[in-house]
């Protein structure tokens, strides 16, 4: 059986600049979601950064070796070039699977996604997350207790800024009170999108093995199912047309 293909996209911009950010990822962010999802035997995996190159790491041969794409982004977003998300969008309508990250949601490529704002409620004061596993039959959910928790997190909060969800996974509740849909999937063109809240820069939370377990799962269920170029052909006639217009 032949691996699915991740890139995990990550701007690597925290990392470089602040220590609280290198002492909870050493090998960066991308480092830590890569040897995540090579705890298990079915993934090639490589890495992609914002200043990677003139693409973003992005080139069109990266993204054409490319099943699914990890997207972390933060404090750079409006640094992602427009004609890199043109491509990353056309990959994903042709059928390339997207996982967007925590502060990702406010990525171009997310919002352009989903047509919304994507905006929310937060606060960052280190509390306790309680991720429910509402939805314990999807394949992204597979093998996960019915809840587990994070000890220190960043609070997402409603109201999200989201179109409705094809499926909603996970709901967080957090120390202060909040809950979120921190786990939720659609669907664009023939590519699927997973997003997941959990993942601030200062926690070490791509470490936990149910996080992992998630984006395992998440990656192998947005793994391309059908890949085709979308075009909006001029077709022939399958049977003789009787009533043509004068």
């Amino acid at each position: 059986m032949s691996k699915i293909r991740v890139t995990v996209w990550n701007e690597y911009r925290h990392e470089m600049t602040q220590q609280a950010v290198r002492d909870a990822y050493p090998i960066g962010i991308h480092g830590a979601i890569r040897e995540g999802l090579l705890e298990e035997s079915d993934f090639e995996v490589r890495c992609a950064w914002l200043d990677q190159d003139e693409e973003h790491g992005l080139s069109e041969a990266v993204l054409a070796e490319t099943d699914v794409l990890f997207w972390w982004g933060h404090m750079a977003h409006g640094e992602v070039k427009d004609e890199i998300v043109d491509r990353v969008q056309k990959r994903i309508q042709e059928g390339m699977g997207l996982v967007v990250l925590h502060s990702g949601h406010f990525s171009k490529i997310f919002r352009r996604m989903l047509g919304t704002t994507c905006s929310l409620k937060w606060r960052e004061v280190g509390e306790k997350e309680r991720i429910w596993n509402i939805e314990p039959a999807h394949p992204i959910a597979v093998g996960l207790p019915d809840h587990f928790e994070l000890p220190h997190t960043e609070m997402y909060g409603e109201r999200f800024d989201i179109p409705t969800p094809k499926d909603t996974v996970f709901i967080t509740w957090y120390e202060g009170g909040e809950v979120f849909r921190s786990g939720v999937t659609f669907e664009r063109g023939y590519g699927r999108i997973f997003y997941f809240a959990p993942g601030h820069e200062t926690f070490p939370i791509y470490y936990d093995q149910n996080i992992r377990k998630v984006l395992r799962n998440a990656a192998r269920w947005a793994a391309p199912r059908f890949m085709q170029e979308i075009t909006c052909p001029n077709v022939p006639a399958l049977e003789e047309i009787k009533t043509v217009m004068n």
